[in-house]
């Protein structure tokens, strides 16, 4: 699946009403956190736009988002790049600004609804997170890598990486729930391979990795 379409956050078409409003949440979302502990601009400005997305200011608290020390400059270059933005549900696509990867030429793949990749999983006995991502595998390579659902797709990704199978540039790992979400992102946090964005406990979702990647072309946009 291929992006297309407008969407919200991070660059690109924005009217001037609608940016009003986003610079007056980022002003409640800084007066009211004051203190966040962030000392590098860019990534406290990724957490300020998960916090946006959410209005969850755990997100810099108690379940703090983690960067690795090249995430930021991995993520910008890849996106600089053109690579390739793989996701884990078209639900990571549903809060992407659609005109960036347009003006950057980043192709954004969605296997989770292949026929092929349902089969797979079945014959396999894998989840169909997991099979999505070895579909992408070709993709993978320097690319950046958004899970905004599945603790086995996250997985995935990390064993893929260890036997040299993808190497993506970065890995937002942001699997929401229950049953192995902070295990998977506490196990990216360990490795240091491969640059990621994580964060601390079970609250994640596809908005939050939806966010990081607005936040990182804007980043891109303010760079030049």
């Amino acid at each position: 699946m291929t992006v297309s379409g407008n969407g919200n956050g991070g660059g690109g078409l924005q009217t001037s009403r609608g940016q009003a409003i986003e610079d007056a949440s980022m002003r409640i979302i800084e007066e009211e956190i004051k203190d966040h502990g962030y000392s590098k601009t860019e990534e406290w400005h990724i957490v300020r736009r998960v916090i946006h997305a959410t209005a969850d200011f755990d997100f810099a608290t108690e379940q703090r988002i983690l960067f690795h020390e090249d995430a930021v400059d991995a993520g910008v270059r890849a996106l600089r790049e053109g690579r390739a933005v793989i996701v884990d549900v078209n639900g990571v696509i549903g809060g992407m600004n659609k005109q960036n990867p347009k003006d950057f030429g980043n192709r954004v793949i969605c296997n989770i609804s292949d026929p092929g990749v349902a089969q797979k999983a079945k014959e396999e006995s894998l989840t169909r997170s997991q099979a999505a991502m070895r579909a992408a595998a070709s993709d993978m390579d320097g690319g950046i890598v958004a899970i905004g659902n599945a603790p086995t797709a996250l997985r995935e990704v990390l064993r893929m990486a260890g036997e040299g199978a993808a190497r993506p540039a970065l890995v937002i790992g942001m699997p929401v729930g229950f049953v192995d979400a902070a295990e998977s992102k506490a196990e990216l946090a360990r490795q240091n391979e491969v640059p990621y964005i994580t964060n601390a406990g079970r609250k994640g979702g596809s908005p939050t990795a939806s966010a990081m990647i607005n936040a990182l072309y804007k980043i891109l946009r303010g760079r030049g």
